[in-house]
């Protein structure tokens, strides 16, 4: 009997604590130049107050309920005197509202906090915040401040402190998604990925290659309408042709103004066949064919083993040493090795609501062909948790 006694009184005591507590509604914050409409910023403010403890917060249906048989519009009541009647309606101590707008780099949010029985208003509270995407956590630091709570120090510092460079989920993004596309190789390469004849080293593929993969972002700075970013481009390409290229390209990239206009270089690496060999394009006073007698065969590429496999007649009339110069170059008969290039790179993002599609196009120049190409990937802003 003692300890149901000693419930009881606790109970009670919470009870009597609760009833303590003023009540409070909230109806709908005016918002401007942001995402979210007046309703979800009056919900937000309404969650993160009752999160503080301090006040008895009105249930938002019973808000609505009312408020919609008074016939009065939630999305036209911001002013001192139709907050006190609502209040007077919703028999309730205190009134908060505000509104949440968006100049520039800025984004401030104000915050009202009105008695209903002196029809005064009690504080109001406007903080600027840097222009980033994390309203919640603004709207948090905004209603502790308005109720006299201490907001975490490490979250003002993110997102109000102007006079430092701070890391905040704007400047350090991370942008990953899908990347496709297709490339085209021009000159003596491209001659030689396109060529049907595999028995003298050509690939028998398609002249575009389609190419797909993961691209990784990772945006360290932030200033205005610049951007500093660095992307990690892996892709597959050559599968239409039943080939396997794989290649990873880290770039070093930069985003301007509000169009986000894209520039990146960087090297780009790729896993390819080339063998060693020479061309034969004649020899001697009468520039005859070292390799064939037919002269639709001059200029032809021949692999370096090639050159021992003649009879010694032939190869004694240069001193058994092969009289063209040994070079190296993709071939379908030779070796898988690491190629490594420049990769040059402009392009746009386009935005549908948190969706990124990045559209890139780019060239790979190199002496014996030069690649072009054009990329297109969606991605979702992922931002930073904070505690």
């Amino acid at each position: 009997m003692k300890t149901k006694s000693t419930i009881a009184a606790l109970l009670m005591s919470l009870g009597m604590l609760a009833q303590t507590k003023p009540n409070v509604a909230v109806l709908n914050v005016d918002s401007k130049g942001i995402v979210n409409n007046s309703e979800e910023m009056g919900y937000l403010v309404r969650l993160e107050l009752e999160k503080t403890g301090v006040y008895s917060v009105l249930d938002k249906y019973e808000v609505k309920e009312i408020t919609a048989a008074n016939k009065i519009d939630l999305n036209n009541c911001y002013s001192k005197t139709c907050l006190v009647e609502t209040g007077k309606l919703l028999k309730v101590e205190k009134m908060v509202s505000g509104n949440v707008e968006r100049f520039g780099e800025k984004i401030v949010i104000s915050l009202r906090l009105i008695d209903v029985a002196t029809e005064k208003i009690e504080k109001i509270e406007s903080t600027e915040y840097l222009n980033l995407p994390e309203i919640q956590k603004m709207v948090a630091i905004s209603v502790k401040k308005l109720v006299g709570i201490e907001p975490d120090q490490e979250m003002v510092k993110l997102l109000i402190d102007y006079d430092i460079p701070v890391e905040s989920p704007k400047n350090t993004l991370k942008l990953n998604g899908p990347r496709m596309g297709f490339s085209h190789t021009i000159g003596d390469a491209g001659e030689i990925l396109s060529s049907s004849d595999t028995k003298n080293g050509g690939f028998n593929m398609f002249p575009v290659t389609f190419q797909f993969g993961w691209q990784q972002e990772f945006q360290y700075i932030s200033a205005g309408s610049f951007q500093a970013l660095v992307e990690n481009i892996f892709l597959i390409g050559g599968l239409e042709s039943g080939k396997f290229v794989p290649s990873f390209t880290p770039l070093l990239g930069f985003r301007f103004g509000k169009g986000a206009w894209e520039f990146g270089f960087g090297p780009t690496f790729r896993l390819v066949k080339t063998a060693k060999g020479f061309y034969d394009t004649g020899y001697g006073d009468n520039g005859d064919l070292v390799m064939s007698g037919n002269e639709k065969d001059r200029g032809n590429f021949y692999l370096s083993n090639e050159w021992n496999n003649l009879p010694d007649t032939i190869k004694k009339s240069f001193n058994y040493e092969n009289p063209y110069a040994t070079v190296e170059r993709l071939d379908s008969r030779g070796d898988v090795k690491i190629d490594a290039g420049l990769v040059i790179a402009v392009g746009k993002t386009f935005k549908s609501g948190y969706l990124n599609i990045p559209v890139n196009i780019y060239i790979a120049p190199r002496k014996t062909g030069t690649t072009f190409g054009a990329t297109v990937g969606f991605n979702i802003q992922k931002k930073k948790k904070i505690q």
